[in-house]
C-alpha cells in the first residue's frame, strides 16, 4: 500500500510540471496576465521540382 502511495505522488508531481510551465509565458515581468504571442509561423517544406510530366527539373530560385 505504501508503495502504490509514493508511485502516485510521483505520477500526479510529474503531471502536474508542465501545466505551470505552460502558464509562464503569457505572463509578463510583472507576472500579470497578457496575450500570449501567435506562434510562429513553420516554412513550407522544400518541394522538388517537376515538369507537367512528373519528372524532376531544375527548381527556379
Amino acid at each position: 500500500m505504501r508503495k502504490i502511495a509514493i508511485a502516485l505522488a510521483a505520477v500526479l508531481a510529474v503531471t502536474a510540471t508542465p501545466m505551470v510551465a505552460q502558464a509562464a509565458p503569457c505572463k509578463d515581468a510583472k507576472g500579470k496576465f497578457v496575450k500570449c504571442p501567435a506562434p510562429a509561423a513553420k516554412a513550407a517544406p522544400k518541394k522538388a521540382c517537376r515538369d507537367a510530366k512528373g519528372k524532376f527539373t531544375k527548381c527556379p530560385k
